[in-house]
């Protein structure tokens, strides 16, 4: 199914939450069509969206008109009290992935950087709200290592990671995007490098290695701030002083660039791969603080496992 056309937009099914008015129209797909399913001021009903997320697609349409109706009413919910803060979370994860996948697929980056902004300020402002609030976003991590899904992960990791290390908030929204764009090189590396599965041969890891540089080169023409080019460029720096592209030591690394790359691992461990069983939460800390643990800083190593230990605090599946 094609994420949109030119007259809609695609929502996913858990960004709206049942028994809520839905102030705008929505349609599903079928074959090429887009068919009427709800008019702008009714409810969706719990039964009725269980069965239909059951048998058809994850997701519904928007017209593109109604887009911003679509944002505005995330954002009213979000900051709402009729929700639960887990339900909230659900509704805010689920809305940002949506728009993640649309603004990866579009070739203006400067645009993509720009509205990004607001899915961290989102993110940013349900932390301050509710001290479970990142525990919850954490614990819908999808654990399936698909593009969207992944930057995404990483964004709301390094989040979770920076507010525990004690980030302000402005320093919480530059490590924020430095998350969700920290792969943006992969744009230049070939498709079916990135979608192979298995491992990669000698001049495909060659290749591989250059999404830093490539995604450097994207953020600097996109008049990106030195930290958030700092997670693209460094985030596959080790400790050690063995990782990629410049071999820098711990003390070089840019610490932003040192949150994503303990995102980036432990997201990477803990999803689903056509070619790997992925690793449980807690075996993947373990291995991170054992057999990895040289390649990282220790207090966000430490800052990692408190993220862990309030999810279960909250009784939050990890």
């Amino acid at each position: 199914m094609a994420i949109s056309d030119t007259k809609h937009t695609r929502v996913r099914l858990n960004s709206l939450p049942p028994a809520q008015p839905i102030p705008f129209d929505l349609f599903v797909q079928i074959g090429q069509k887009f068919i009427h399913y709800l008019r702008a001021g009714d409810k969706l009903d719990a039964a009725k969206l269980y069965t239909f997320e059951r048998k058809a697609p994850e997701a519904f349409f928007v017209r593109v008109e109604d887009r911003e109706k679509y944002k505005a009413f995330i954002h009213e919910i979000v900051n709402g009290s009729a929700l639960k803060v887990e339900e909230k979370a659900l509704v805010l994860r689920e809305s940002s992935l949506s728009l993640v996948e649309e603004l990866f697929e579009i070739e203006d980056v400067g645009r993509a950087l720009n509205e990004s902004k607001i899915i961290i300020d989102q993110f940013i402002g349900f932390m301050a709200e509710d001290p479970a609030g990142m525990a919850h976003l954490v614990g819908l991590s999808s654990h399936d290592f698909y593009t969207y899904n992944h930057s995404l992960d990483v964004g709301i990791y390094s989040l979770g990671i920076a507010q525990a290390t004690g980030y302000n908030d402005a320093d919480l929204k530059e490590v924020g995007l430095g998350g969700l764009f920290h792969d943006i090189g992969k744009r230049n590396v070939p498709l079916e490098i990135i979608t192979k599965k298995g491992g990669l041969d000698d001049s495909e890891w060659a290749l591989m290695q250059k999404h830093p540089q490539y995604g450097l080169i994207i953020l600097q023409d996109n008049s990106s701030s030195d930290n958030v080019k700092a997670c693209c460029f460094e985030h596959h720096e080790s400790f050690l002083g063995n990782g990629y592209p410049q071999q820098l030591t711990g003390p070089d690394i840019n610490h932003m660039a040192r949150v994503t790359a303990i995102a980036d691992t432990y997201d990477a461990l803990t999803s689903k791969r056509s070619y790997n069983v992925p690793m449980r939460p807690k075996d993947a800390v373990e291995l991170m603080r054992t057999k990895l643990a040289g390649r990282y800083d220790p207090d966000l190593l430490k800052a990692l496992c408190e993220v862990l230990f309030r999810m279960e605090s909250h009784k939050i599946a990890i």
